[in-house]
């Protein structure tokens, strides 16, 4: 039996090229520093003294600043090529962690933390046209998923050591997280200054026409709905955290081996369940059982309680990443030609940017107007709705071709 576990385990990496290893690898070294995000609204509220809507403020204009990063990024992926965006945003992106812990009052924090947003979420539409770059047709889905495996070892290790360090200093968060994303910068650079992709430039005269997304309708009622779904999955960092805090009383070690938990189960379940569920099941019926999972992670907050309550919760979070969003990215790499990539690819980060102002507001302002039971029914009620509304849009014959 554990024989036939490694080779269905083998037979997930079959065929990823080594370059979308080498890129994982330095998403690996980049997310161990994944300190600053979990322990943000903590670190505000608790060292800092901000309320809980101002703490909910300061993350809504980190997602302003991402918004702004994700647009460009994939503006200038397509003119300048991923290779410099990327390398930019990793060196430039580790400085302004470093920075943000020189400033204590509302504004310059505000300013710094818009700016650290929108340098890191630059890289994002770059790494992505990388990945799907270097990523053979048939091992697009699972080249992304090892992205994310990686991604999730990151997030698995960094809030862990986050809790720890937290423990000593907040500080120490942000130089972890600099320190980590300069060295995933270094590493970028000295494998893919040669490897870099050709820039698709378009001719004046051509008979081709490219559309833009912000004309495909189908494509962006798509993006929509994974909006929904990033505003409820990003509870994560904002209404769970604190969420173990005040409701639990859990030290910041704890805290961060819950959420690292979450990247613990993506890691080790993301590659074997992607290369399975896709070989038997329509992409999009596995991002709507992703949705529901989702919803039932936050309903059980209400339902039971105890600390196995806890884990149990941020396992279905976990498994809900696992099935929704492969699948997401890959429809958004399978919609674009080669020429749009990188704006395709923005609009998904943006969407995902927009998400992150809106949910850590919306999720402090249910908190502190009504309570933390209101939230999890809000939210369980709202990945319902959204699961449908993946499940009608489905239906599409045209959206059914790609999802």
């Amino acid at each position: 039996m554990f024989g036939q576990l490694l080779a269905t385990y083998k037979d997930a990496y079959r065929g990823i090229t080594k370059s979308v290893w080498i890129l994982a690898a330095i998403q690996l070294i980049n997310r161990t520093g994944s300190m600053v995000l979990p322990f943000m609204t903590v670190y505000m509220t608790s060292s800092l003294g901000y309320s809980k809507t101002q703490a909910g403020i300061i993350m809504s204009i980190f997602g302003i600043g991402s918004l702004a990063g994700s647009y460009l990024g994939g503006r200038w992926s397509d003119k300048f090529g991923p290779f410099k965006v990327q390398i930019l945003s990793l060196l430039v992106g580790g400085y302004s962690y470093l920075i943000i812990p020189l400033f204590h009052t509302f504004y310059p924090l505000a300013i710094s933390v818009f700016f650290c947003g929108l340098i890191n979420d630059s890289m994002r539409p770059a790494a992505s046209s990388m990945t799907s770059h270097f990523a053979t047709p048939e091992t697009t889905t699972r080249s992304f998923s090892l992205m994310r495996m990686a991604i999730n070892l990151g997030v698995a290790i960094g809030p862990a050591v986050a809790g720890l360090l937290a423990g000593i200093s907040y500080v120490w968060l942000f130089v972890g997280d600099g320190i980590t994303c300069i060295a995933a910068g270094i590493v970028f650079y000295f494998y893919f200054r040669n490897k870099q992709p050709q820039i698709h430039k378009e001719k004046k005269d051509t008979t081709i026409k490219t559309r833009s997304p912000y004309q495909d309708n189908t494509f962006m009622l798509f993006m929509l709905f994974c909006f929904f779904y990033a505003v409820a999955f990003f509870q994560i960092f904002s209404g769970i955290p604190l969420y173990y805090k005040d409701v639990y009383l859990k030290p910041e070690a704890a805290i961060g081996l819950l959420i690292g938990f979450n990247g613990l189960i993506v890691f080790i379940f993301e590659m074997i369940t992607v290369s399975q569920m896709e070989k038997r099941f329509k992409p999009n019926h596995l991002i709507v059982t992703g949705c529901l999972m989702l919803g039932a992670s936050f309903l059980l907050f209400n339902l039971f309680h105890g600390t196995i309550i806890l884990l149990i919760s941020m396992t279905l979070l976990s498994f809900s990443e696992i099935f929704a969003m492969p699948f997401m990215i890959s429809r958004v790499v399978q919609t674009a030609t080669p020429q749009t990539r990188g704006s395709y690819l923005a609009v998904y980060t943006i969407a995902w940017a927009l998400a992150f102002i809106v949910s850590p507001y919306s999720s402090t302002q249910i908190i502190e107007q009504l309570n933390y039971a209101a939230l999890w029914w809000i939210m369980g009620a709202f990945c319902i709705a959204i699961a449908y509304g993946f499940y009608v849009l489905g239906k599409n014959k045209k959206v059914e071709a790609t999802v």
